[in-house]
């Protein structure tokens, strides 16, 4: 009988190697080339991204990485390193490696260093709790043109998302309490999620009915009242209409109404990045202090805790 040898791939999107012009500039190229990120016509698209978008947001992304670059490197890079060791320590016969979509480590390395320790069941978990097209997806294509350059094929187990999974809900939640607990309720709870263009959800990405899953599941979960949970999008980059309402137009209005103590969370993100540390936690929280707010506590993303190792250990375990 064939023995079978199990192993787990976590993908996250990707990060640059340093928070300089350059490194960010190589990130971007690569994270920006992938149709299904941005699906224009590469020959319109290639010349606008390597002419203007590239020189003139390299600079200014890579100082917004500076001012939350951690010791370590990179806090995405950082915060899956941590995950990718929690998980190995729970399942000591299971080789566990990380993968990013674009940048270091490389899906191509990930795979690799499975395959060479014999793997034949392969469990590739997104660390995107909401499918898209434009993360969920781009792991697929990234993990299957990977395999064609090997002859045998592991069995291969893809696990979609994990937007209504229990004990993902679960996680979320002792996070939101525990925010509760240290700074009491706020007068609204706001869970942001990642942007897509609204015409991706037109093309069939279902998406926005993954993040209002998640949000439904884990807001009745919670001891606040419906009209006091929010769900809103962030991350919005170009000038076609993306998925509302906009996180950043949200907060500006809501001390006009008399919201003054706002708490929120970001249940798409597995890892804490740049989108959660400097757009979410400092430049969203400037916007609504401004606009008259006076309280505002972002509440970090899951990370290494250990609910959320509790999840990757339950989703895996399920393909084995």
């Amino acid at each position: 009988m064939k023995q079978e040898k199990h192993g787990v791939l976590l993908v996250n999107l990707g990060t640059p190697d340093a928070p300089t012009p350059r490194a960010v500039k190589r990130y971007l190229k690569e994270f920006l080339s992938d149709g299904r990120v941005v699906d224009l016509s590469p020959l319109l698209w290639w010349p606008i991204l390597n002419g203007v978008i590239l020189p003139l947001r390299s600079p200014r992304v890579a100082k917004l990485y500076q001012s939350v670059w951690m010791d370590e490197g990179s806090p995405l890079l950082v915060y899956s390193r941590r995950q990718q060791q929690a998980l190995a320590a729970r399942m000591p016969n299971t080789p566990v490696e990380l993968g990013m979509s674009y940048g270091s480590p490389s899906l191509a390395q990930a795979i690799d260093n499975l395959l060479s320790q014999g793997v034949t069941n392969l469990v590739v978990l997104p660390l995107y709790p909401q499918y898209s097209c434009s993360t969920s997806a781009a792991v697929w294509d990234g993990v299957a043109r990977v395999l064609k350059g090997y002859r045998r094929l592991p069995s291969i187990g893809f696990i979609r998302d994990y937007a209504e999974h229990p004990t993902y809900i679960s996680a979320l939640r002792q996070s939101v309490e525990r925010c509760f607990a240290e700074h009491g309720q706020p007068d609204r709870l706001i869970m942001s999620f990642h942007g897509i263009p609204k015409r991706y959800a037109r093309l069939g990405d279902d998406y926005p009915q993954r993040c209002e899953d998640t949000y439904r599941a884990l807001a009745a979960t919670l001891p606040l009242a419906a009209d006091r949970v929010m769900l809103t999008y962030q991350s919005r980059f170009g000038r076609e209409p993306w998925l509302t309402p906009y996180t950043d137009e949200t907060l500006k209005s809501l001390p006009a109404q008399g919201v003054k103590h706002v708490q929120l969370i970001c249940p798409g993100f597995s890892a804490d990045c740049l989108e959660t540390l400097e757009e979410i936690k400092e430049q969203n929280r400037e916007i609504f202090l401004e606009a008259g707010g006076e309280r505002f506590e972002y509440i970090s993303a899951l990370n290494d805790d250990s609910a959320h190792i509790d999840m990757m250990q339950e989703l895996v375990a399920q393909r084995f």
